[in-house]
């Protein structure tokens, strides 16, 4: 059996290392969102998708547009530039951002740009 090099070695560490980071970053971030103005459809939404390995925007989609429409209300409410972000806009950052992120971009940057909000 071949031995790992130190090279090798020090780069395994250094990717779990940043692993460990960004798995920790996001778990602040959901419970950031979870205390939030919208923390309990959210953490609804996630209990609803607890489950699923492969969770698609579009389906996030449906479920809120349903949900929406069954109380009465606008399908469709997108936050303009100046308000905070809806429940969809920070599902479908999250979602979108499920890898760690590519090298100078900070993960909250990449969340707005992925929701749709100008930045």
């Amino acid at each position: 059996m071949k031995r790992r090099s130190t090279a090798e070695e020090k780069e395994l560490a250094d990717r779990a290392r940043l692993l460990r980071w960004w798995k920790a970053w996001h778990r602040e971030q959901r419970d950031l969102v979870l205390a939030g103005e919208h923390g309990a459809a959210l953490g609804e939404l996630l209990r609803m998708f607890e489950n699923v390995q492969h969770i698609q925007p579009s389906q996030a989609n449906s479920a809120i547009t349903k949900f929406r429409e069954a109380r009465g209300e606008e399908p469709i409410d997108d936050a303009l530039p100046d308000e905070p972000l809806r429940v969809f806009q920070v599902i479908r950052g999250i979602v979108m951002n499920q890898f760690p992120t590519s090298a100078g971009e900070s993960p909250p940057e990449l969340i707005r740009q992925n929701s749709g909000e100008v930045p």
